[in-house]
């Protein structure tokens, strides 16, 4: 299956709610970074990709008719070149709401995994690994947390799509946008319900506490082991 749509736009620009709206227009299923986590085989991949090394894009997207979000959305010059039939989507936000969003959320997810799970469990490791290569490093050369030189990147990525997409072929689109705009580009039939409004940004945050909880199970463990032995 070749992919009709190709997301360009980073993540926490709306691209769950993008995900969910191309699925609702008939372009299903939609990869996302949630196909990824549950997917040995895409995380391997992806991971591969991430390292420079060269990938077979129809074996990765053959059960796929979209792909959006990262880590995807990191080869959209090289998958629009692949798939040149594909129509290309930026998803946009403001820089600064953009920031703030995935600071507080996809951000904080790499630094919290819990060690001992990333040991015992080496797709959770490699999955991580695979999303600070792709996103952290390769996107931004590590520097993220530098508050303004995200934000240059992230407007650089706007600027490079423009630039390299042709008008015809791409979509710049905010979620406020709506369906009109979508289905206009797609050329589909106007749904007759609300856009989708998807945000798992609450559900990120909820994850990463329970993994700063997780982080001091064994340290629980051992500690009630040795309440036990000694008393």
């Amino acid at each position: 299956m070749a992919l009709r749509v190709i997301g360009a736009g980073f993540g926490r620009t709306g691209t769950l709610s993008l995900k969910t709206a191309l699925e609702q227009l008939g372009y299903s299923p939609c990869h996302h970074m949630m196909e990824v986590s549950k997917d040995f085989r895409q995380i391997k991949w992806f991971l591969r990709a991430a390292n420079g090394e060269k990938v077979d894009w129809d074996e990765v997207f053959a059960k796929f008719d979209a792909a959006v979000d990262w880590p995807a959305a990191a080869y959209y010059q090289e998958l629009a070149d692949y798939y040149p039939d594909a129509k290309i989507i930026l998803s946009v936000r403001d820089p600064e709401a953009w920031y703030e969003s995935a600071k507080e959320t996809i951000f904080t997810i790499p630094p919290n995994f819990p060690r001992w799970i990333r040991y015992l469990f080496p797709p959770a490791n490699k999955f991580i690994q695979m999303v600070e290569k792709t996103v952290w490093e390769n996107e931004f050369n590590g520097r993220f947390q530098d508050k303004e030189e995200a934000k240059k990147v992230f407007l650089q990525r706007i600027d490079a799509v423009k630039a390299k997409i042709p008008s015809d072929r791409l979509l710049v689109h905010e979620a406020k946008d709506g369906w009109e705009p979508l289905c206009r580009f797609l050329d589909v039939p106007f749904p007759k319900h609300d856009y989708p409004r998807v945000n798992e940004g609450h559900e990120i945050k909820r994850a990463v506490s329970l993994m700063k909880a997780l982080n001091w199970l064994p340290a629980a463990l051992l500690l009630a082991a040795l309440v036990f032995l000694l008393y």
